[in-house]
């Protein structure tokens, strides 16, 4: 977790971001067989159990097995075979330990319970070397266990989209042993800590987000809101009443009146800040879609907020003061960012839940104005082959022109559509610029497997839904020529007035980018607001659900490797 230097944390080239607990134990050099004993029994025991673990490959605690098992030998020679804790740095771990759930961890998988029970003997002077030694390897274990999940995440993000490509948080190329041992042998554990989490106001704000909603669940969180028809200002009953409670337990509604059975103006404004903070159509009336979100209990939002951690946890490495453009996929918002600030936003359409938006990460580096359309082969595949046999005036009323291998345009009336498969389809399917070419009148293009890009559409009308899942895969920016614009970055070529000159010429034009830009397609369904409020989303693909399972099952373990 760190460079050559002890006292500054993980720097140094970039790792994998699994590989910091598998250090390559070769390092440790020649067989530990035939040591002379230490003075101190302690150590003697440490470098035999060490050396066991070698042999072995893993390390059994009376109620769990080691994680760090590759680390673990190589901080313990580095530091002589020294004990490393004492009662009071183990005092000090422990509340450490319990704190880890502040970061929505969980201090089980850090040996909490099993180091519980055994602090006492630490501090008994009559305690025996070997348990002593028992005591160190996991408390040692645990913080570096601890630093690991709090610096890279605890869940490893390809196992869960095996096409992940963000870059990890830079790693030491000694996987952060110096590191760990300056903190070790300082004693300067909760200095440590505070180091590797993440400093960014997200995080901090989700952080505190996430104490805020623990609270009100430990309070009995929020009463369930009977169902039943619409609520809407004028309406009278003891459903307002129950609305009301609800609102003014997370503070959207202040003031007296609380048990007011009368559905007021002031109480449409509270729900339309509650529409506001869960990216609902902020129009006061309580229907279906409302009413679910109310419902949804504290200890979900509470889970909500672990899960959007772990994701920062992740990824906010990436946001450095360089320009980048940032697709929130459930948000269904992308930004464009520079010098560390969200200087442009816009609404975007994201793929249905049967074509999803891929997560990834690329470089944007070129922008096409009045773009043809070249039809890739899942739609090819899904929607235009069946829809060509359906109907042969297809290609007519949707303005596709079809060409041959060697280029040479066909009338679509002269193929025999019955026969035509996805796989052996022997021509390309091209849609030529226009008002009603599915790109609009500009695409913004970066390298990726998936076929998917930022583009304009000829479907505005979609902007005004709050959830706007209607794509194929690519995200249509509701204000793209901004966009151009800005990654363009050069104001006297390609302002708002030269890029309109051209959009009216009609012709094809493509414009590679002096300096590619960065485009981070991400996805987070909580949103900590600078002004400290908490925004909660829904979650168009049902990704939290397996992030969640992840998080709270047991850390993995596989004989002679490490977790992961």
């Amino acid at each position: 977790m760190g460079s050559g230097s002890a006292n500054r944390p993980f720097t140094g080239r970039r790792f994998a971001p699994r590989l910091l607990l598998a250090v390559p134990i070769t390092v440790l050099g020649a067989t530990q067989a035939g040591k002379p004993p230490s003075n101190n029994p302690v150590a003697d025991v440490l470098r035999q159990r060490l050396g066991e673990m070698r042999s072995v490959g893993r390390a059994e605690t009376e109620r769990s097995e080691l994680s760090a098992r590759a680390a673990l030998p190589i901080l313990y020679e580095k530091g002589a075979y020294q004990p490393f804790w004492s009662p009071t740095r183990l005092e000090t771990l422990q509340a450490l330990l319990r704190e880890s759930a502040q970061d929505g961890l969980r201090p089980e998988d850090y040996h909490a319970a099993e180091l519980a029970s055994l602090a006492p003997k630490l501090a008994d002077p009559g305690t025996d070397p070997q348990t002593r030694a028992r005591i160190d390897l996991i408390a040692t274990d645990a913080f570096y266990l601890l630093l690991y999940h709090l610096y890279l995440g605890k869940v490893d993000p390809k196992t869960l989209n095996a096409n992940w490509n963000f870059e990890p948080r830079p790693v030491g190329n000694q996987g952060g042993i110096p590191f760990v041992l300056d903190a070790l042998t300082s004693g300067r554990l909760r200095e440590a800590v505070e180091r590797v989490r993440p400093d960014y106001w997200w995080y901090k704000n989700a952080r505190a987000a996430l104490a805020e909603y623990r609270g009100l669940a430990e309070r009995g969180g929020w009463e369930t809101i009977p169902a039943g028809p619409t609520l809407k200002p004028g309406m009278k009953g003891l459903r307002v009443v129950a609305l009301r409670r609800r609102l003014a337990v997370t503070g959207e509604l202040p003031g007296p009146q609380i048990d007011s059975e009368t559905f007021d103006e002031p109480l449409a404004a509270a729900v339309r800040e509650f529409q506001k903070r869960h990216r609902l159509l902020a129009d006061g009336v309580v229907a279906a879609g409302t009413l679910a979100e109310l419902n949804v209990p504290a200890e979900k939002r509470v889970l909500q907020i672990r899960i959007n951690l772990e994701r920062a946890r992740w990824v906010l490495g990436e946001l450095t003061d360089v320009p980048l453009v940032i697709v929130d996929v459930a948000g269904f918002e992308v930004a464009y960012r520079r010098d560390g600030q969200v200087i442009w936003k816009s609404k975007v359409q994201i793929g249905k839940p049967y074509r999803q938006t891929p997560i990834f990460k690329s470089k944007i580096d070129q922008v096409v104005f009045n773009p043809t359309w070249t039809v890739p082969p899942g739609i090819l595949a899904k929607d235009v082959l069946p829809a060509a046999k359906r109907d042969p005036s297809y290609f007519q009323r949707k303005g596709f022109d079809l060409f041959d291998r060697t280029g040479r345009k066909v009338d679509p009336s002269t193929v025999h559509w019955a026969v035509q498969t996805a796989a052996r389809f022997p021509y390309t399917v091209v849609q030529p610029p226009g008002p009603d070419n599915s790109l609009g009148s500009v695409k913004i293009l970066f390298p990726n497997p998936y076929f998917v890009y930022l583009h304009d559409t000829p479907h505005k009308e979609h902007f005004q839904e709050t959830a706007r899942a209607f794509s194929s895969g690519c995200m249509r920016v509701e204000r793209p020529l901004e966009l151009a614009e800005l990654v363009l970055n050069d104001s006297t070529t390609w302002n708002a007035q030269s890029i309109a000159r051209v959009i009216q010429a009609g012709q094809t034009q493509t414009v590679r980018l002096k300096q590619p830009v960065t485009v981070l397609i991400m996805y987070w369904t909580i949103d900590p607001t600078v002004a400290g409020q908490t925004v909660f989303k829904r979650d168009p693909y049902d990704r939290d659900p397996p992030l969640e399972k992840a998080l709270d099952a047991p850390i993995p373990f596989q004989a002679g490797n490490s977790p992961r």
